[in-house]
């Protein structure tokens, strides 16, 4: 399955940027599409549009979580590991587009709580599909290098 072209997909279809993300892996992660987009669904335009972290990268992080995060309190070893893991794969967005926060992607929009239209001028200005892809591919390539722990 391409996860990259899926989340693009699911952008399109409507999804903000983290559920366009965390809804492409369900057949990995092995959730409902709807409880991975209702799980998601406070990450997009960077926090609830608040232009601070990238939805396609808290989309990216949480969907690490699932796969290879840590669950046992008080386990340094795993949570330094997992922790790791986060800033490889927010560096690697980073590296790209050199920034993983919204407001600095996005050349500073304002901060809104209303969703804005999306229509043809929205997806020609907006690198949001573009982002979700990237980090979607972000992702495959560490799956691909890195077998799901059972």
């Amino acid at each position: 399955m391409n996860h990259s072209e899926l989340a693009v997909e699911n952008f399109k279809r409507g999804y903000n940027c983290s559920q366009s993300v965390v809804v492409a892996f369900c057949d990995v992660t092995g959730m409902k599409p709807q409880y991975a987009a209702r799980l998601s669904s406070s990450f997009g335009g960077g926090m609830g549009r608040m232009r601070e972290v990238c939805g396609a990268v808290s989309g990216m992080l949480l969907v690490a979580g699932l796969l290879y995060g840590y669950g046992t309190p008080g386990d340094d070893e795993s949570k330094r590991a997992h922790y790791k893991l986060v800033q490889e794969l927010a560096g690697k967005f980073r590296e790209r587009e050199h920034s993983i926060v919204c407001r600095d992607i996005l050349k500073n929009p304002p901060s809104d709580p209303n969703p804005t239209p999306r229509d043809a001028e929205f997806y020609q200005k907006r690198p949001c599909a573009r982002l979700v892809a990237l980090a979607a591919q972000i992702l495959d390539d560490y799956i691909r290098e890195h077998p799901i722990p059972d």
